[in-house]
């Protein structure tokens, strides 16, 4: 089924409908938090990156935590996996400009149907389950980066460490037309802390001209103790004032889904492609991307003693790193490795333990 994967992946956005019966209303991609290519768990995170479940940015700048996928999930609900954040190093007191937020990005050309910024503008409603030690207020904010736009809605976690669901709508925005590219315009935030530039003024319920210190105001503080954790799963974000079922989409779809935006090539004992030899000392190894990436891809490789190796010419020899990208497109990226060899040599490249490679064209 590649070739309809590749087609849901890239032609078919939020609120449309195909043969199958998929209607892809969910913005959101990963709600599930099923999908982990970078691992399924970090510590001792003190600051902002991409960590462990596929899209979700994590902006920190208010203690240490631990991120990972865990298979604590609401019960018979149809998810297996969440989100968790532990506190493993508390803040009660964070500084003015301290921030934890969780948040996922997307694409202005996927969300042109909202008619953002035009007097038939649609409401999003937001529809999640959340589970956390600490109760209280908490706010989960729309920022249109085109414009630089916001608002913020509030509930509550009114049990501890019990999962609840939460629905939030938020009005459509007349105002600031959204991009109509392949840039980063749109992002959900859910916040679980905040200093006072955020929270110093007047909270902004309705879409405005962003002023940092009306975002989160009330916002209480998830990384105030170490006994802290923060769950969060089947986050849905769809066009209109009710909240639908959250969409389950085939493993291969969600996966290729956040292939456009980070793709893990090869790791550990894994082929990554045929090196040729252009002249001596000059190699390229072709990469192909197994879904059309979202732009022209960064490249992240390992250095280590005898991470790669090639087989040519009857024998197998190891080297330690690969070089930069010689040529990419969103569709594929050839690499220099630097080793030695003659003109028209050709040969099978692998990682060994410890070596990877991967292309992120992250928002």
């Amino acid at each position: 089924m590649g070739s309809v994967t590749r087609d849901f992946a890239n032609s078919i956005g939020p609120g449309k409908t195909v043969s199958t019966g998929i209607n892809f209303k969910n913005i959101i991609i990963n709600g599930d938090m099923s999908i982990a290519q970078r691992s399924t768990s970090v510590s001792g995170i003190t600051g902002s990156g991409f960590y462990t479940v596929d899209r979700y940015y994590l902006v920190n700048g208010i203690g240490t935590w631990t991120q990972s996928q865990s298979t604590d999930v609401p019960t018979c609900q149809g998810f297996a996996t969440s989100l968790k954040m532990d506190c493993t190093t508390a803040n009660a007191s964070p500084a003015a400009d301290g921030e934890i937020v969780l948040r996922q990005v997307f694409e202005g050309q996927m969300l042109q149907y909202l008619k953002k910024g035009t007097v038939n503008a649609k409401s999003l409603t937001l529809s999640f389950w959340i589970k956390a030690t600490k109760t209280g207020t908490n706010f989960v904010e729309l920022f249109d980066f085109d414009n630089t736009r916001q608002i913020s809605k509030a509930y509550t976690i009114n049990v501890s460490n019990t999962w609840e669901k939460k629905t939030l709508t938020f009005e459509g925005d007349t105002s600031g037309v959204l991009d109509n590219d392949n840039g980063a315009s749109f992002g959900v935030q859910f916040s679980l802390g905040a200093g006072s530039n955020f929270t110093s003024g007047t909270l902004s319920t309705t879409w405005t001209s962003s002023t940092n210190a009306d975002r989160f105001v009330g916002q209480v503080n998830h990384a105030d103790s170490t006994s802290n954790e923060w769950y969060i799963t089947g986050i849905q974000l769809e066009a209109g004032t009710s909240a639908s079922d959250f969409e389950f989409l085939p493993y291969d779809i969600n996966f290729t889904r956040c292939q456009r935006y980070y793709y893990v090539h090869a790791t550990s004992n894994q082929m990554i492609g045929t090196m040729w030899w252009y002249q001596s000392g000059i190699n390229s190894t072709t990469c192909f991307f197994p879904t059309e990436m979202r732009s022209a891809p960064s490249l992240t490789t390992t250095t280590g003693t005898n991470y790669y190796r090639v087989f040519t010419g009857g024998s197998a020899t190891d080297f330690n790193s690969l070089g930069s990208i010689q040529a990419v497109s969103r569709h594929a990226a050839a690499v220099d490795s630097g080793l030695s060899g003659s003109s028209h040599d050709v040969g099978r490249v692998v990682c060994n333990s410890g070596g990877e490679v991967i292309f992120s064209s992250e928002l």
